[in-house]
This record gives C-alpha cells, structure tokens and sequence, in this order.
C-alpha cells in the first residue's frame, strides 16, 4: 500500500537562486531488498547533482519511471509530463517515425529533484544538446554481456574497445551500466548526423569483434552471438538511448550506472557502486569523468574505416530496430534460421 506521510518542500539551489521542490510520500519503499525509500533515492539525487547536471544539461532525456517501486513495472517517459513546474524547460526531439514531441531538457538541479519524486530511477538523455538536435555530441558503446558471460567479460572486451578508440584518435570514457555491462562513451564535434554516427559505432565495434572473436560479436540476431559480448551498436540509432552516468538502475540492490577509469575498470564490480555508497566515493574522489568535455574528437578515422569494411569486404550497413522504417542500404532484417533460401538462378 502506498504511503500516506506528508509532502515536505526541499530547498534546492539554482542558477536563479532557490527553488522549492515538493517531496511526497517520502517513506514508500522503493527497494525492498535494502530497505532503501523514497526519501533516500531523492537525498541521493541532490547529492550527486552536480556531477549528473553536468551529464544531462541542455539535452533531451527520457525519464524511466518506476512509480510502484523497483517491484512494479516501469515505463518511459518520452515527452514531458503533465503537470511540471514552470521552471522545466524541453527541447523538441525528431523520432525516427517523422513524429515530434517536447522532451524533458534538464537546466537545474530541481528539475532532477522534481523528477525523482515522481519515482525516476534512470535518466536517458539523448546524445545531443538542444540547440542542433539531429547531430550527436556524444558517441556511445553499450557492451552488453550474453547469457553464459557476465561483467567480467564485458571489461575484457572494454580493454580492446580502449585500443581500438586510441587508434581512432577519440578518448574513452567506461562507466558501469548498473548491471552487467559497460558503457563506453567519447565526446565528439557535432559535424555527423545519427546515420554517420552509427556507422562509426559499427565500424569500431567490427574492428574490436574482428581481434577478439571468441569475446566480441557484432551479430544482430540473438541466435548467432553465442556467449560473447554484444557490442550493442543500435543503441547509436536515433531515439535510442542508455542510463546516463550517476542514474540508479531498476535493480533489487539499487545498484547505479558509476563513471570509472580505464584504471579501475578491472578491479571493481557493479556491487560496489549503489544509491548509499556512491555520494561517499563521490566525496572522496570526486568525478572520474570531470574532463570529458575537454577530450572533444572526430569521425573521419572510423568513417574511412567504415567505407573501408564496404568497398573491400562487402561489410554494409547492419539491421535496425524491428520499430524503424526501412533505411537506406540497410539488409533484410530476418532472423537467420527463418529466412526463405533462395532458389537457385536468383540473384
């Protein structure tokens, strides 16, 4: 049953000065498992403010919303909802149908306030600022372990992706997804849109799969990667998009997706980081990716690689979403072992 304690109004800094942020039914147990409320998932967000803001300012973010708890069933909030304050701003997002919509723009430490008393776990911005929406500023890597792998086996092959992206002259940064996989992202000039964007993605990932083969695959379809680590390169498609770094994940233990080195990559685990240790390591250390925006590369060595894969090995475009229209040049998205064999004499 749903608490009944009553609202309280935060006092919660500002570029405009203070801002009161309501906080309702602050003792409802989000995460049953460690005993973690309402309250403790918002404390944790102020806590973490600046570091996230930094993360999410000035770009459109979905919201993954779990009003019932980390037990009940979540949904994604794509445009903004009804009822915000006057001081949360949007940006307008193109989705791949052609459809637009206003979307969440976090600008301030309320706005993330406001959305976690409305029961916001992740926060999924996408991978470009509001001023030139339709090209990325970001370039994302989900690797994304397999049944038979786990994390362990995610950072091995992060180890790989780190040569690959020094060699195409972009700096990494790995963060923890929360569960099972990481995250790799390298700021980039916005000169691309999210088609060019994709390929690049999918020309790194070849090239990590192509070294480590038992490792990595690159196989769209599920039947065809085996226990290897998929180097998820849809997530580079438009509307596509990951827990952003600092974001607690829908996860019994209230794990949260935690920025790292290339260092410290190996020696931790997702355990280590969730919503009661992660202010303290914050404190301690401050944020690992504190110069990410200063580390700003281009596409041309990955593109060439691209074109490169196409004209010498035949090696195109791979399958989109199920949910996108049909794209250019990209191949028939069926699964392997249902495709029609096609008789002899066609083409």
């Amino acid at each position: 049953m749903a608490s009944k304690s009553a609202a309280t109004l935060l006092t919660v800094p500002g570029p405009h000065g203070d801002r009161e942020v309501r906080l309702t039914s602050a003792d409802r147990m989000l995460f049953p498992e460690p005993g973690i409320t309402k309250g403790e998932v918002v404390e944790y967000y102020r806590a973490v403010a600046e570091p996230l803001l930094k993360v999410l300012h000035l770009r459109p973010t979905n919201l993954k919303r779990y009003p019932d708890g980390v037990e009940g069933e979540p949904f994604y909030a794509k445009r903004l909802p009804k009822g915000a304050p006057d001081y949360v701003e949007t940006a307008q997002v193109t989705f791949p149908s052609g459809r637009t919509a206003q979307s969440l723009c976090p600008t301030e430490q309320a706005v993330i306030v406001w959305a976690a008393n409305m029961g916001t776990f992740d926060f999924h911005p996408w991978p470009v600022r509001r001023d030139d929406p339709d090209r990325p500023d970001e370039l994302r890597i989900d690797l994304d372990p397999q049944p038979g792998t786990d994390f362990a086996d995610a950072v091995v092959v992060a180890a790989t992706l780190h040569e690959v992206l020094d060699e195409a002259g972009l700096v990494g940064w790995p963060k923890t997804s929360g569960g099972r996989g990481v995250h790799v992202f390298a700021r980039i000039r916005p000169e691309w849109d999210f088609i060019a964007v994709r390929h690049a993605v999918i020309a790194i990932a070849r090239r990590v799969a192509q070294r480590i083969p038992e490792r990595a695959t690159v196989d769209w379809w599920k039947e065809e990667r085996g226990e290897r680590v998929f180097l998820d390169y849809n997530q580079a498609a438009r509307d596509r998009t990951v827990a952003s770094a600092w974001s607690v994940r829908g996860r019994p233990r209230a794990t949260v997706s935690m920025p790292v080195t290339w260092e410290t990559l190996p020696d931790v685990t997702p355990e280590d980081f969730d919503v009661r240790t992660v202010p303290g390591l914050l404190a301690a250390h401050g944020d690992p990716h504190a110069a990410m925006d200063e580390a700003v590369g281009g596409l041309e060595t990955v593109l060439e690689w691209y074109a490169a894969d196409e004209r010498d090995r035949g090696l195109g475009d791979l399958p989109y979403p199920p949910e996108y229209p049909k794209m250019p040049g990209e191949p028939m998205r069926v699964q392997p072992s249902r495709a029609r064999p096609v008789p002899d004499g066609e083409p």
